[in-house]
């Protein structure tokens, strides 16, 4: 498993390039990765999972959601098929970029009933406040009640909860205090401990500030403290800040029984990894994109191959510091090309027309990446379907 099938592959197609140039792509060998987990796994590995449009929907994609459930769980049986959890309801899920919280409850409601249905499979789903339009919101009570509303549902649904972070209190909340206020009474109410979701401005500009400052060695020390002082409600904190340095820093800090998530779609493998002071755990939008790897991955790591983890793992790297490249808020888009590419749903067609948010260069860039990193998953199959995505913007095959 997981040897190049060819030493190269006798398909091509024509590619754009930076210069504007159409180039003759052939491609690498193909990888082959196990269909199911095989093996064990010593680290808890979320994939944050993307929704499936409905491409037939008489909707108007800007301004209402229109949803394929059955293509959206079977995703997510893919997913838990490969020993990986689902973070559901996320933003790698649209959440606030497209996806609303009627229909994120019914998505919810949905994947943790799958989730039953698949043995109690891992999921943790979303809570947040976006359902309080950050315009009126009006005082920090607001949060805290919109906070307590989505958890109840979350909670009601028979799910576990991920803290996700508030456009609501980055604007109001002005200091450590306040920030103290909203967490400190919201984790009280928990029945199971949560998972805290920091995610940095570059994945949503409208948390500028969070933790109540600009500074972010004073951020961390805030988060730290509310963490570490609820610990017994805290099952993890993922950090998604593409900064290394600091989600090892903060690792180091958080008490010893929380874990640390990696949201660092940049360093992801080396995180995971560890050193001889710890390791990350992982929450990550890439894994949605690259669940088959990651899982094989994991499981040699968990073997004692380091070697292999890397093997396997490091190739992934580049392709998705290219899909989270900035504006880092459109790495949804690659996400979901990839589930196209890999036969996962049949069209590329997104929620809130982000299809649009990505360039065909990029999506050129991202298909080498891919075919070199071994990841598409049938090769025949993606070739014809990225030919089909460049003829609708005037490349021809």
């Amino acid at each position: 498993m997981n040897r190049p099938v060819l030493p190269m592959s006798s398909l091509s197609l024509k590619l754009p390039t930076a210069d504007r140039s159409i180039e003759t792509y052939g491609l690498a060998a193909s990888r082959t990765f196990p269909a199911k987990l095989e093996g064990t796994l010593n680290r808890v590995a979320f994939s944050a999972a993307h929704v499936v449009a409905d491409p037939l929907a008489d909707n108007d994609p800007w301004l209402t959601s229109a949803i394929d459930w059955d293509r959206t769980i079977a995703f997510r049986e893919h997913v838990w098929d490969l020993g990986l959890g689902v973070a559901e309801a996320m933003d790698t899920a649209q959440r606030g970029m497209g996806l609303d919280w009627p229909t994120s409850l019914e998505l919810i409601q949905r994947s943790v009933k799958a989730a039953k249905a698949k043995g109690n499979a891992l999921v943790f789903s979303g809570a947040g406040t976006d359902h309080l339009a950050v315009e009126d919101a009006k005082a920090i009570d607001d949060v805290i009640r919109a906070y307590e509303e989505q958890i109840a549902a979350v909670e009601k649904a028979g799910g576990r909860v991920i803290l996700m972070a508030s456009r609501a209190l980055a604007k109001l909340g002005r200091n450590a205090d306040d920030y103290a206020k909203v967490y400190n009474r919201v984790l009280s109410q928990v029945r199971e401990p949560v998972i805290i979701h920091w995610l940095g401005d570059m994945f949503d500009p409208a948390l500028s500030g969070y933790w109540g400052t600009a500074d972010l060695d004073k951020a961390m020390d805030t988060a730290l403290a509310i963490i570490n002082a609820n610990a017994a409600k805290v099952d993890g904190v993922k950090v998604s800040l593409l900064d290394k340095r600091r989600e090892i820093d903060m690792r180091r800090r958080l008490d010893k029984n929380v874990r640390m998530y990696t949201g660092d779609d940049f360093n992801y493998a080396e995180l995971i990894a560890g050193d001889d002071q710890g390791f990350s755990h992982a929450l990550l939008g890439i894994f949605d994109a690259i669940a088959p790897a990651a899982s094989y991955a994991l499981s040699r790591l968990a073997a004692g191959d380091a070697a292999g983890f890397h093997d396997v793992l490091g190739p992934t790297v580049p392709l998705s510091r290219h899909i989270f490249k900035a504006p880092t808020r459109f790495y949804k888009t690659g996400i979901v090309f990839m589930a196209y590419l890999n036969g996962h749903q049949d069209h590329f067609t997104m929620v809130g027309g982000q299809e649009s948010t990505r360039s065909t260069l990029h999506l050129a860039g991202l298909f080498r990446l891919a075919d070199g990193a071994g990841l598409l998953s049938n090769p025949e199959l993606a070739t014809r379907r990225m030919k089909t995505v460049l003829a609708t913007r005037g490349i021809e095959p």
